[in-house]
């Protein structure tokens, strides 16, 4: 019986752990799969130091058992003391240098990695005229949602990052409210966004993000920030040099005027509730003070509600009669009183703001 429990508990746990490994090949978001220069030189060190630690529990598991066996009572006697080796010079500088070219082993890459890839001094090159030559954008994390800010570009967007391939794209990490964390697993390792201060790093995608699950790089917060901390996702869409300019010129267009009377209809809903005062519609200047709402100039691109629920009408109504149920902390008003026929005119003006349908 007990055998029997014992092989079922054995079995449950490699079940549970085959659950999780399962998503860890999934390419758009894990850092096992590496895309871009950047993860893949963080990946390499990864496997650098769990070679060295490997090696180091084999060793010491070898040699632990090797003493077992050689030192048993029932083999050597009771009375039997093993030779003694303390003060033996050699097995001293053994168990001394060995350590020390590991350390160096390990520390060599860490510390050039580390330098290399806090370089930004790009972020200010500029070229004959004047222009930078490389993207920058300003990340401002709030309760939960994401702000993308391209300054030379005049474009703002929210949940949503849509950058280049094959080139370095350069950050400004800052925070709104809390400390969180930006984070996009195959691309690259985490950086803490800060009231305070502003962090700085560069990243770079080496493949089109279109052929992926969804047709996008997952983006979390990966500080622990409050009680939706795991629900305050991003996604990233890494496309061509030449996709991303025709995106920037689009984007730099006002908005289009609603096409059916119901999203007519929703914009005036949107206005008359007050949603213009925290969310900008329009992704030029389109910046919000601290502790607004999100820019919706791009929510007919996007392919969740909320960063999280599945792009569907229902989930978008059901988010603006009561967001607090499915992002509880989170700073948008509920609003239960708006009847279906208003949410599915709000829902229709929403989904219709777009700016890939411009290009």
């Amino acid at each position: 019986m007990m055998k029997g429990l014992k092989k079922w508990r054995l079995f449950s746990m490699l079940a549970a752990l085959m659950f999780f490994l399962a998503a860890c090949g999934q390419e758009q978001i894990s850092t096992l799969t590496p895309r871009g220069p950047v993860a893949s030189e963080q990946f390499n060190l990864l496997i650098l130091s769990t070679a060295i630690m490997t090696f180091v529990i084999i060793v010491v598991v070898v040699i632990y058992v090797l003493a077992l066996m050689k030192f048993r009572r029932s083999k050597v006697g009771e009375d039997t003391i093993p030779e003694q080796v303390e003060g033996n010079t050699k097995l001293e500088i053994l168990w001394t240098v060995i350590p020390i070219i590991l350390l160096v082993i390990l520390a060599v890459p860490t510390v050039y990695y580390t330098y290399t890839q806090a370089e930004v001094a790009g972020m200010e090159e500029v070229d004959e005229e004047g222009n930078k030559t490389a993207l920058t954008v300003n990340v401002n994390a709030h309760l939960y949602w994401w702000e993308f800010e391209y300054p030379d570009l005049g474009i703002v967007t929210s949940q949503e990052l849509v950058v280049p391939t094959g080139e370095r794209v350069y950050f400004n990490l800052m925070a709104a409210d809390v400390k969180h964390s930006f984070w996009i697993p195959s691309i690259g390792g985490k950086l803490d966004t800060n009231v305070e201060n502003i962090n700085k790093f560069y990243l770079e995608f080496d493949k089109e993000s279109e052929g992926l699950k969804d047709g996008v790089f997952y983006g979390k917060c990966a500080e622990l920030c409050g009680p939706s901390h795991a629900l305050m996702d991003f996604k990233v869409k890494s496309v061509s040099r030449e996709d991303f300019d025709a995106w920037v010129a689009a984007a730099n267009e006002e908005p289009s005027a609603p096409e059916s009377d119901l999203a007519v209809q929703g914009e005036e809903l949107f206005v008359q509730n007050g949603c213009i005062g925290c969310h900008a519609v329009s992704a030029v200047g389109g910046a919000v003070a601290q502790g607004q709402g999100p820019n919706v100039a791009t929510f007919g691109d996007r392919n969740r509600v909320a960063g999280y629920l599945d792009y569907t009408e229902e989930n978008l109504k059901d988010w603006i009669k009561n967001p607090q149920e499915y992002k509880p902390g989170n700073n948008m008003p509920e609003y239960p009183n708006l009847s279906d026929e208003e949410l599915d005119a709000l829902a229709a003006y929403l989904m219709g703001l777009s700016v890939e349908n411009k290009q």
